[in-house]
C-alpha cells in the first residue's frame, strides 16, 4: 500500500480495555468449509465462556479434559482427513481454548469446520465485518483508520467509516491501528493480521465496497472475497 501517496481521512473505533460483562448478548455461528455451509446462527448470553455458549446450543464431544472441541453435532475432526473445527472471535482466530474465552456483549463467536491442508491457521477473516473494528478481541479495541486512494472514493470511504465507528487518528497511531484501505483497484475484500488482537489490514475495491454498503450480509461467513 502506498500510504505516503494516498489521500486519506479517517477513522477510529474507541480504544481501551473492557471490563468483564455479564449482561447483553453475543452471536454464535456454526459453519462448514470456510463458511460455505451455514449450520446455525443464534444469540447467546454474554458473560459465559465460548465453550459454555457452544455447549448450550449444540451436541459436543471434547478432548483434553473438555478444553478441545472434537465434534459438533456429530461432525468430527479428523487427523487423517486433515479437517477440524476452528473458532474465531470477531473475525480473529482465537488464541486460546474456548473454555478460557469469556464472551462480551456484541462478540461474534464463529465455529467453522474446514480442511487445514492449505493453511492450519488463518489469523483474521472478513466474514464478521464490521468486526473486528467494533469489538476487537477479549474486550480490547484498537484505533481504526480508513484510508482511501483517491478523492473519487471519498463518498464510499465516509460511508464505510460510519459503519466501523470512524474518527480521524494521528499518523503516529497508524502502525498500531486497524486499517481499512479503499483502493481504486477492483479487488475483493480481504484481511490480513498477525494474530488475535493484533492490528488488521482490510483491503477493498470500489465494486466490492458498493456491494458491501448495499448489503453487509453479502460478506458474512466469508474468509475473504466479495467482488
Amino acid at each position: 500500500m502506498r500510504h505516503a501517496a494516498v489521500a486519506g481521512f479517517v477513522v477510529a473505533a474507541l480504544a481501551g480495555c473492557g471490563a468483564s460483562h455479564t449482561k447483553g448478548t453475543a452471536s454464535l455461528w456454526i459453519t462448514r468449509d470456510q463458511g460455505a455451509h451455514v449450520l446455525l446462527t443464534t444469540k447467546v448470553a454474554a458473560g459465559q465462556t465460548a465453550m459454555q455458549a457452544l455447549q448450550g446450543k449444540a451436541r459436543l464431544k471434547t478432548r483434553y479434559g473438555g478444553r478441545f472441541v472434537q465434534s459438533i453435532d456429530g461432525v468430527s475432526g479428523s487427523r487423517t482427513g486433515r479437517r477440524d473445527w476452528f473458532y474465531f472471535i470477531n473475525g480473529y482466530e482465537a488464541d486460546r481454548g474456548a473454555a478460557d474465552y469469556k464472551l462480551r456483549p456484541g462478540d461474534v463467536e464463529w465455529w467453522d469446520y474446514r480442511s487445514w491442508k492449505g493453511a492450519m491457521h488463518v489469523p483474521v477473516v472478513v466474514g464478521a465485518f464490521p468486526e473486528p473494528f467494533l469489538h476487537g478481541y477479549d474486550g480490547k479495541t484498537r484505533k481504526a483508520t480508513i484510508v482511501f486512494e483517491s478523492m473519487a472514493l471519498e463518498r464510499q470511504a465516509l460511508a464505510l467509516g460510519k459503519i466501523i465507528g470512524a474518527k480521524k487518528v494521528s499518523a503516529q497511531d497508524m502502525g498500531s491501528a486497524n486499517v481499512l484501505f479503499l483502493t481504486l483497484a477492483d479487488v475483493p475484500l480481504t484481511a490480513t493480521g498477525k494474530g488475535a488482537g493484533q492490528p488488521v489490514r482490510f483491503v477493498i475495491g470500489p465494486t466490492a465496497a458498493r456491494r458491501l454498503l448495499a448489503d453487509r450480509r453479502l460478506v458474512r461467513f466469508r474468509y475473504s472475497g466479495l467482488r
